[in-house]
């Protein structure tokens, strides 16, 4: 996906305590006339659109009631129904920021700049990785098999921490506010430490 190409523009679908992580899949039932558009727009052009989280009602202005970070996704699997909604998995690419919510378009539409998190230190990558991996394997004590397998393959194929705390994020964390505010963290390091801090959470509410 690092090789992928972020357009300067694109549609966005705005929902309530809704976060996508780059790594992470999203299905989504595509419904309202004006998404409808915007899938068909995407799948004649980039494939892609982006994920926002609203923050309250939606309002003519778009800048007051959407989290200025939301994510580039590219579509997949995407199946059209009879009577036009759409069923389809969106991937998440890349964080980007919404500079600028543009008019002309039946959905909302905004100018977007991908967010890079600053590469973690390759001495400490690996002790890093670990440090995450350790905190999930303690979380995942009692869980069925199947669970647990599925979760170790996931850390498998993530070895890099970056992609490992997204993965993570978009699989564990629940709390809407918490998934906004790791997804806002550019600093690794710091999204990892936030994460292991809820995992330690949740296992204390389930002792």
């Amino acid at each position: 996906m690092a090789s992928l190409r972020i357009p300067e523009k694109l549609g966005a679908i705005l929902l309530p305590d809704c976060t996508l992580f780059p790594h992470g899949a999203l299905p989504l039932h595509i419904f309202e006339p004006r998404y409808r558009q915007m899938l068909t727009d995407a799948l004649e052009g980039d494939c892609m659109f982006c994920v926002g989280r609203l923050t309250g009602t939606e309002l003519p202005d778009l800048a007051a009631c959407t989290a200025r970070v939301g994510t580039a996704g590219l579509i997949r699997a995407s199946r059209e129904q009879p009577d036009g909604r759409s069923e389809l998995v969106l991937h998440g690419v890349c964080r980007v920021t919404f500079t600028d919510w543009l008019p002309g378009k039946p959905y909302p539409y905004a100018c977007i700049a991908p967010i890079s998190s600053p590469p973690v230190d390759e001495t400490i990558s690996a002790s890093e990785a670990q440090r995450l991996r350790e905190a999930v394997e303690a979380t995942l004590l009692g869980f069925p098999d199947d669970v647990v397998n599925q979760i170790r393959d996931l850390l498998d194929r993530a070895s890099d921490p970056a992609v490992m705390s997204d993965a993570i994020s978009q699989q564990f964390v629940q709390d809407a506010e918490l998934r906004q505010a790791l997804l806002e963290e550019t600093n690794v390091t710091q999204r990892i430490d936030t994460i292991i801090a809820h995992l330690r959470t949740l296992r204390s509410q389930e002792n």
